[in-house]
């Protein structure tokens, strides 16, 4: 037989926390990715926060996102909040084949974009090579 505690206030509490976010781990804002030729573009979500709260910061390859939506103030009265407010706070790791001198960012209509162009380095190139007793080198891709 399997016994099975239940707290419904735990996991109503648990949910709160996921959605909500904490002090400790604000809540995680959606974002898609996606590479288009030499350039990767990241787009986040962020329907009714100012462009003047959100804060971008690289550091080594982590690219960190902050952004906050302030709540309401004023003499008024609730009739529902399901959007959460507060910090949202996103990390990512880039890759070292990132050019993250290059950052671009955009905000409008709530969604940040973030295109980062493909490192020189990593992009592919051409090598030539000599054959010996040869004149004409032979090209092959790398």
């Amino acid at each position: 037989m399997l016994l099975r505690n239940t707290d419904p206030f735990r996991d109503l509490d648990r949910l709160a926390q996921q959605m909500l976010g904490t002090t400790n781990r604000p809540a995680v804002m959606p974002m898609d990715a996606w590479r288009e030729g030499d350039r990767f573009v990241i787009e986040f979500d962020l329907p009714g926060v100012n462009k003047e709260s959100v804060d971008l910061d690289v550091e080594r390859n982590v690219l960190t996102v902050r952004a906050e939506r302030v709540g309401r103030n004023g003499d008024w009265e609730s009739l529902a909040a399901e959007r959460p407010r507060g910090v949202f706070s996103r990390q990512l790791v880039l890759g070292d084949n990132l050019d993250l001198d290059r950052i671009e960012a955009t905000y409008a209509d709530g969604v940040l974009r973030l295109t980062i162009p493909v490192a020189e380095k990593a992009k592919p190139r051409k090598i030539q090579i000599s054959a010996d007793g040869s004149s004409e080198p032979a090209a092959i891709n790398a």
